[in-house]
């Protein structure tokens, strides 16, 4: 079926139902040679795992998408190329700068916990005081989520670990009532931070500041990743 106008042809239907706008030869659903535009809304629903909803290809050296005005994602945005931004970039709802390690060992390292370096990208829960080789915190615990996760990659013994930000961390009040500004080292008691007093051993084995107390036990206090 052909549909023209002044005896040239604009739009076909061939016999496989496959609509041609704007050329006589579709190959899909729906071809069109031409420009699109829309106002309204376009929706699109997929159930396929190997299939793209919405697929654009280009290959010059324009854009192969423009978009003018605010665009949102809800799900996961994977991008295989490179990323240019003129602009900020805005994270919500993530508190720290993270890197994953492996986590080695029999004591489990669960969100809030103290690590340090074994070795390669091998860490273990900390267990001795004023450690040069703490690492940082894993991250996750509380409310506080990662903001940016560098090398990610599936294990079952990966860990996002905060090297720099916001996170909540195990600390042990019972080395010394921990107040607001403290320098944090790692503890005797696995996994837990502990107020720094020993200027000359704190060096290298600070994890960062208190940004809340804690009088005394073990709890959960949001800090300030600065390790130093």
């Amino acid at each position: 079926m052909v549909f023209k106008t002044r005896g040239f042809e604009q739009m076909r239907i061939d016999r496989l139902g496959r609509v041609g706008v704007g050329t006589s030869d579709p190959s899909k659903t729906l071809t069109v040679s031409g420009h699109v535009e829309v106002a309204g809304r376009i929706s699109g629903f997929g159930t396929s795992e190997d299939d793209s909803v919405f697929r654009v290809r280009h290959t010059g050296k324009g854009f192969a998408g423009f978009f003018h005005g605010k665009v949102g994602v809800d799900g996961d945005f994977n991008v295989n190329s490179n990323i240019g931004v003129l602009g900020d970039i805005k994270l919500v709802g993530g508190a720290d700068l993270a890197e994953e390690f492996d986590v080695v060992g029999d004591v489990p390292a669960d969100p809030g916990t103290v690590v340090v370096l074994v070795g390669g990208d091998n860490v273990q829960v900390s267990d001795r005081p004023y450690d040069r080789r703490v690492a940082g915190v894993v991250s996750g615990a509380g409310d506080l989520r990662p903001g940016l996760i560098l090398d990610r990659r599936s294990g079952p013994g990966r860990r996002p670990l905060a090297l720099s930000g916001k996170v909540w961390c195990k600390v042990d009040a019972d080395q010394g009532a921990v107040e607001v500004g403290d320098l944090l080292t790692t503890s005797p008691t696995p996994g837990h931070a502990m107020r720094a007093t020993d200027r000359e051993r704190s060096f290298g084995a600070v994890i960062g500041k208190a940004l809340g107390p804690l009088d005394s036990g073990l709890g959960l206090i949001r800090v300030l990743v600065a390790l130093q």
